[in-house]
């Protein structure tokens, strides 16, 4: 009996999503099967590969044969270098971001909130300090007199301005 992984549709029309399946290759795409082995999503982003790992070894060596598209997901979950043998058995998976809670988000919005809050705060205090430096350097630029003038002269031009 030739034996081969295959991929078996499932889902609707323009939302298909396969299981990766071990079948007699006389039988139909989607028709009876001898085990499955995973699932395959193509739709979601990334797409969904999970693959028993064990039970993909245990048939591919005993001389199942995958076709083309199951062979391209064993190489990205690495089931097909681990089956050949080779030592560098790393795929090249990605996997999705987990989903956080409802309440963990809410977590996450108060805190950058009061992050941003403490950060005005700051900001306005250290404009005031600012401020209050300029102030004190232009009063005192207004008493000292101005490089080149002798205070005597300084005092003269004043009593003359008067």
């Amino acid at each position: 009996m030739a034996v081969k992984i295959r991929l078996k549709r499932m889902g609707k029309t323009r939302a298909p999503y396969y299981r990766i399946v071990v079948a007699d290759s006389r039988k139909k795409r989607d028709g009876a099967v001898l085990e499955e082995i995973g699932k395959y999503h193509p739709t979601e982003h990334p797409s969904v590969i999970e693959v028993e790992s064990e039970r993909a070894q245990y048939w591919l060596g005993v001389g199942a044969q995958p076709t083309e598209q199951v062979a391209a997901l064993l190489k990205i979950t690495g089931d097909w270098q681990k089956a050949k043998g080779e030592t560098a058995a790393a795929g090249t998976l990605k996997t999705a971001e987990v989903k956080k809670t409802p309440e963990e988000l809410i977590a996450e919005a108060d805190k950058a909130a009061a992050e941003s809050r403490d950060g005005a705060k700051k900001a306005k205090d250290a404009k005031a300090a600012e401020a209050a430096e300029t102030a004190e350097v232009e009063a005192g630029s207004e008493e000292a007199p101005a490089e080149g003038e002798k205070p005597e002269d300084a005092e003269a031009a004043s009593t003359d301005e008067a």
